[in-house]
C-alpha cells in the first residue's frame, strides 16, 4: 500500500516521546480515565509560551467533573504516551521517553464554578515544584517514570477552601538548546478544596505572560562535557515563581 506523505508524517508523530497527564488519584484512590480533567486529545506538545494552548494544553477533552480534595491530600497525577497509557504493547516512551529530561510544576487558580469557568484570564500561584536534584542528577520527570507514569505531591494544607483548577505541567528540556525548542506538556484538573486553611497568595501569575521563551529554565543547554542530561552538574533554574510556603 502506497501513503501519502501526510499519512507518513502523522504517523512519524505520533510515536515521538511524548506525554499526556490524563488522570488524577487522591491518596491513592484512582479517579479513572479524564475524570475531572482538561486535557489535550493530542500528546504534541505546546512550543510557544505567548499560545493560549500553553493553560491547559491544546483543545481536546473536557470533564464536567469536579474532583474533592481535602487539604493536605496526596495527589497523584498520571501520564502516558496517548490517552489511555502505552501506544502499542512494550511502548519504550511510555509513560515518555527516557530523553524527555526536565521539571514538573503545579499551579492553582481560583474559580468561581471549576466545571465552567474558562481557563483564560486566571491568576495562578505555584504550589510544587520539582527540577533537578545535582546529587542524584535526577530530574522530575525521572521521578514520574519511576512511578510507572504517576507523579505526587500534597496539597498545601493552608490553601484555603473553594474551586480551583489546578494547572500541572511537565517540561522537556531535550532540545531547549534551541529557540522554542522547550516542550509543555499540561493538562488542568478541576477541583473542590475543603479542610484548608486561609492562604490568599500576594503575588500571581497570568498564562501566558509568566513565561518568556528566553527565561533561563526554558532556553537551556542541559547537557554537559560529556554529553549527559546533567546541567553541567549545575542547579537548574525552573520557569515562574517559586512554590508558596504554608
Amino acid at each position: 500500500m502506497k501513503l501519502s506523505l501526510a499519512s507518513l508524517l502523522t504517523a512519524a508523530l505520533s510515536v515521538q516521546g511524548h506525554a499526556i497527564f490524563q488522570k488524577v488519584s487522591i491518596n491513592g484512590q484512582d479517579h479513572g480515565q479524564l475524570t475531572g480533567l482538561r486535557a489535550p486529545n493530542t500528546n504534541y506538545p505546546v512550543e510557544d509560551v505567548n499560545s493560549q494552548d500553553i493553560i491547559c494544553g491544546q483543545s481536546g477533552h473536557r470533564s464536567s467533573t469536579i474532583l474533592n480534595v481535602r487539604a493536605g491530600d496526596r495527589i497523584g497525577t498520571f501520564w502516558g504516551h496517548v490517552i489511555g497509557g502505552a501506544q502499542f504493547p512494550g511502548d519504550p516512551d511510555n509513560p515518555i521517553a527516557r530523553s524527555h529530561k526536565g521539571p514538573i510544576q503545579v499551579y492553582l487558580a481560583k474559580v468561581d464554578n471549576a466545571a465552567s469557568a474558562s481557563h483564560t484570564g486566571l491568576r495562578w500561584f505555584k504550589i510544587w515544584s520539582e527540577g533537578f536534584d545535582v546529587g542524584s542528577k535526577r530530574w522530575g520527570v525521572d521521578t514520574m517514570i519511576n512511578n510507572g507514569g504517576w507523579y505526587y505531591f500534597n496539597l498545601p494544607q493552608c490553601i484555603a477552601d473553594g474551586q480551583y483548577l489546578m494547572r500541572v505541567e511537565l517540561l522537556a528540556l531535550h532540545s531547549a538548546g534551541n529557540y522554542r525548542g522547550a516542550q509543555f506538556y499540561q493538562s488542568c484538573a478541576q477541583i473542590n478544596v475543603s479542610g484548608g486553611g486561609s492562604f490568599t497568595p500576594s503575588q500571581t501569575v497570568s498564562f501566558p505572560g509568566a513565561y518568556s521563551q528566553n527565561d533561563p529554565g526554558i532556553l537551556v543547554n542541559i547537557y554537559g562535557l560529556t554529553g549527559q542530561p546533567d546541567n553541567g552538574g549545575k542547579p537548574y533554574q525552573a520557569p515562574g515563581p517559586a512554590p508558596i510556603t504554608c
